[in-house]
């Protein structure tokens, strides 16, 4: 098998799995873009590989080996993000498709130097931890910006939507990793939550929201 298609799945299942879903074949197809079918065939493969295991109608779990190669790619690509937007200020909402593509691409070496001229960073734009060369690594489990009570005051640490167009509104706002926010009402019924950033209000509909993940730092009074 292609190289990339093998990091391309081995990736997708690690960040299904990491995010709380199940890392069913379907949950996996539909973070690629790709036919159900294609995703239970390629599982197929990474199991004859010995970098999976599944059952059927079952969850996909990456092996040691495959957990091991999958934050591999995790690392080259949060690595590459930080890259083109601290060094070549590739806009936030840029830096993902850039990085999907090259993260294939680069050596160890090239890496490697990366790392070291960005000083070692543990978190990409997006707030995501880059996984270290050696190591064990967590995904950080921040709270969702749901579910909060009113009048929280909150610093963003993570964005996991990737869509350009709502980085481009959550920095129009004032959103991003390393930004105070107070909470304000949530909406019942799936309604949206609104924040307040610069003596703004702001509403952010419940599936961006839930994307934003925050840690709390007091309740106004």
């Amino acid at each position: 098998m292609p190289t990339q298609a093998v990091e391309d799945y081995l990736k997708a299942i690690y960040m299904v799995a990491a995010s709380g879903d199940d890392a069913g074949v379907s949950a996996v197809a539909r973070r690629l873009g790709v036919a159900a079918p294609s995703a239970s065939a390629m599982v197929k493969r990474l199991a004859a590989q010995g970098l999976a295991t599944h059952e059927p109608y079952g969850a996909v779990r990456l092996t040691r080996e495959g957990e091991r190669r999958a934050l591999r790619v995790v690392r080259r690509h949060r690595l590459l993000e930080t890259f083109l937007h601290q060094v070549l200020d590739v806009p936030w909402d840029e830096v993902h498709e850039e990085a999907e593509i090259l993260e294939h691409a680069i050596s160890e070496r090239l890496e490697e130097r990366i790392d070291a001229v960005l000083g070692h960073p543990d978190r990409d734009p997006h707030g995501d931890p880059i996984p270290p060369l050696a190591g064990a690594h967590n995904e950080i489990d921040d709270r969702p910006l749901r579910g909060l009570a009113a009048g929280t005051v909150v610093r963003v640490e993570r964005v996991t939507h990737q869509a350009p167009d709502a980085l481009r509104y959550l920095a129009g706002i004032g959103v991003t990793p390393g930004a105070e926010v107070m909470v304000g009402e949530e909406a019942p019924f799936g309604g949206p939550v609104w924040v307040s950033t610069a003596g703004t209000h702001h509403a952010l509909g419940p599936e961006l929201a839930n994307e934003i993940f925050v840690s709390p730092l007091e309740v106004a009074r």
